[in-house]
């Protein structure tokens, strides 16, 4: 077990950190069982040590000496959060695709420059749409490409649909933002800002303090997901459907963990 493994298994994010600044190999296979980082992590239950060594490239689909892959492990061990983690994880090299001309397209979907901001934004924890507006206020050369990226997340949200193992979490996930690209690229387009749309966002009802318009943003995007045979769309349908409009989350589903 090499110094970061341990590290990872202990759940001691700041000792990984420091390990992985100063040059440890985060896919380093010198485990007697062929166990990586990432494993570890995953064992630790620690989801914040899972993220940082997949965001330091620790390859999700390394097997030990039984075939076993780290969301596996964490699976068979009750670490579930973890493994929500790691199946949710998109590395940045899957974006790259998108940074090059594919077939008969003149210009990428997805400028390179953009694509750090972008993976990071994807990743990110906590997907409340007020926190990723911000994010995006941040990052403003996102909103100025808003149509090419809605162009990437409805190419991502197609491929985990119609893949062997489909991976409804992952395509709500990429739905979710393409209808928050689009609704804060219009605006941003529109009005310069999207000051506007944030505080829509935040604001409260009047009787209640009850953010209105930010719930039904959120049952805008269920109602546009493309997939209707998706059994974690039905499942969300049928948890809403004798609901009036009260608060609803997409990270109830585990989606966004």
């Amino acid at each position: 077990m090499t110094p970061l493994q341990h590290a990872a298994f202990r759940g001691r994010k700041d000792m990984v950190e420091l390990l992985l600044a100063n040059g440890a190999d985060v896919n380093a296979d010198k485990h007697e069982n062929s166990y990586s980082t990432l494993m570890f992590a995953a064992l630790s239950g620690n989801t914040d040590v899972t993220r940082q060594v997949l965001e330091a490239g620790a390859k999700v689909d390394h097997v030990n000496s039984v075939g076993r892959t780290a969301a596996q492990m964490a699976a068979f061990v009750g670490q579930h959060q973890c493994v929500s983690v790691i199946n949710n994880f998109f590395p940045k090299e899957k974006l790259l695709y998108y940074t090059k001309p594919q077939g008969f397209e003149k210009e990428p979907r997805l400028p390179p420059e953009m694509a750090p901001a972008l993976c990071t934004m994807i990743n990110m924890p906590d997907l409340h749409p007020v926190k990723l507006c911000l994010y995006l206020q941040d990052h403003p050369g996102l909103l100025d490409n808003y149509t090419g990226i809605v162009k990437v997340f409805e190419h991502l949200c197609e491929k985990s649909m119609k893949a062997r193992d489909t991976n409804d979490i992952f395509a709500l996930k990429t739905h979710y933002y393409s209808v928050l690209f689009k609704t804060a690229g219009k605006m941003q387009s529109e009005k310069g800002s999207i000051d506007g749309l944030i505080k829509s966002l935040i604001k409260g009802r009047e009787s209640d303090g009850f953010p209105e318009f930010q719930e039904k943003f959120l049952r805008q995007v269920l109602r546009e997901f493309p997939y209707a045979e998706s059994e974690l769309l039905q499942q969300m349908v049928r948890n809403l459907a004798n609901t009036q409009i009260v608060s609803i989350s997409l990270c109830a589903t585990g989606a966004y963990q």
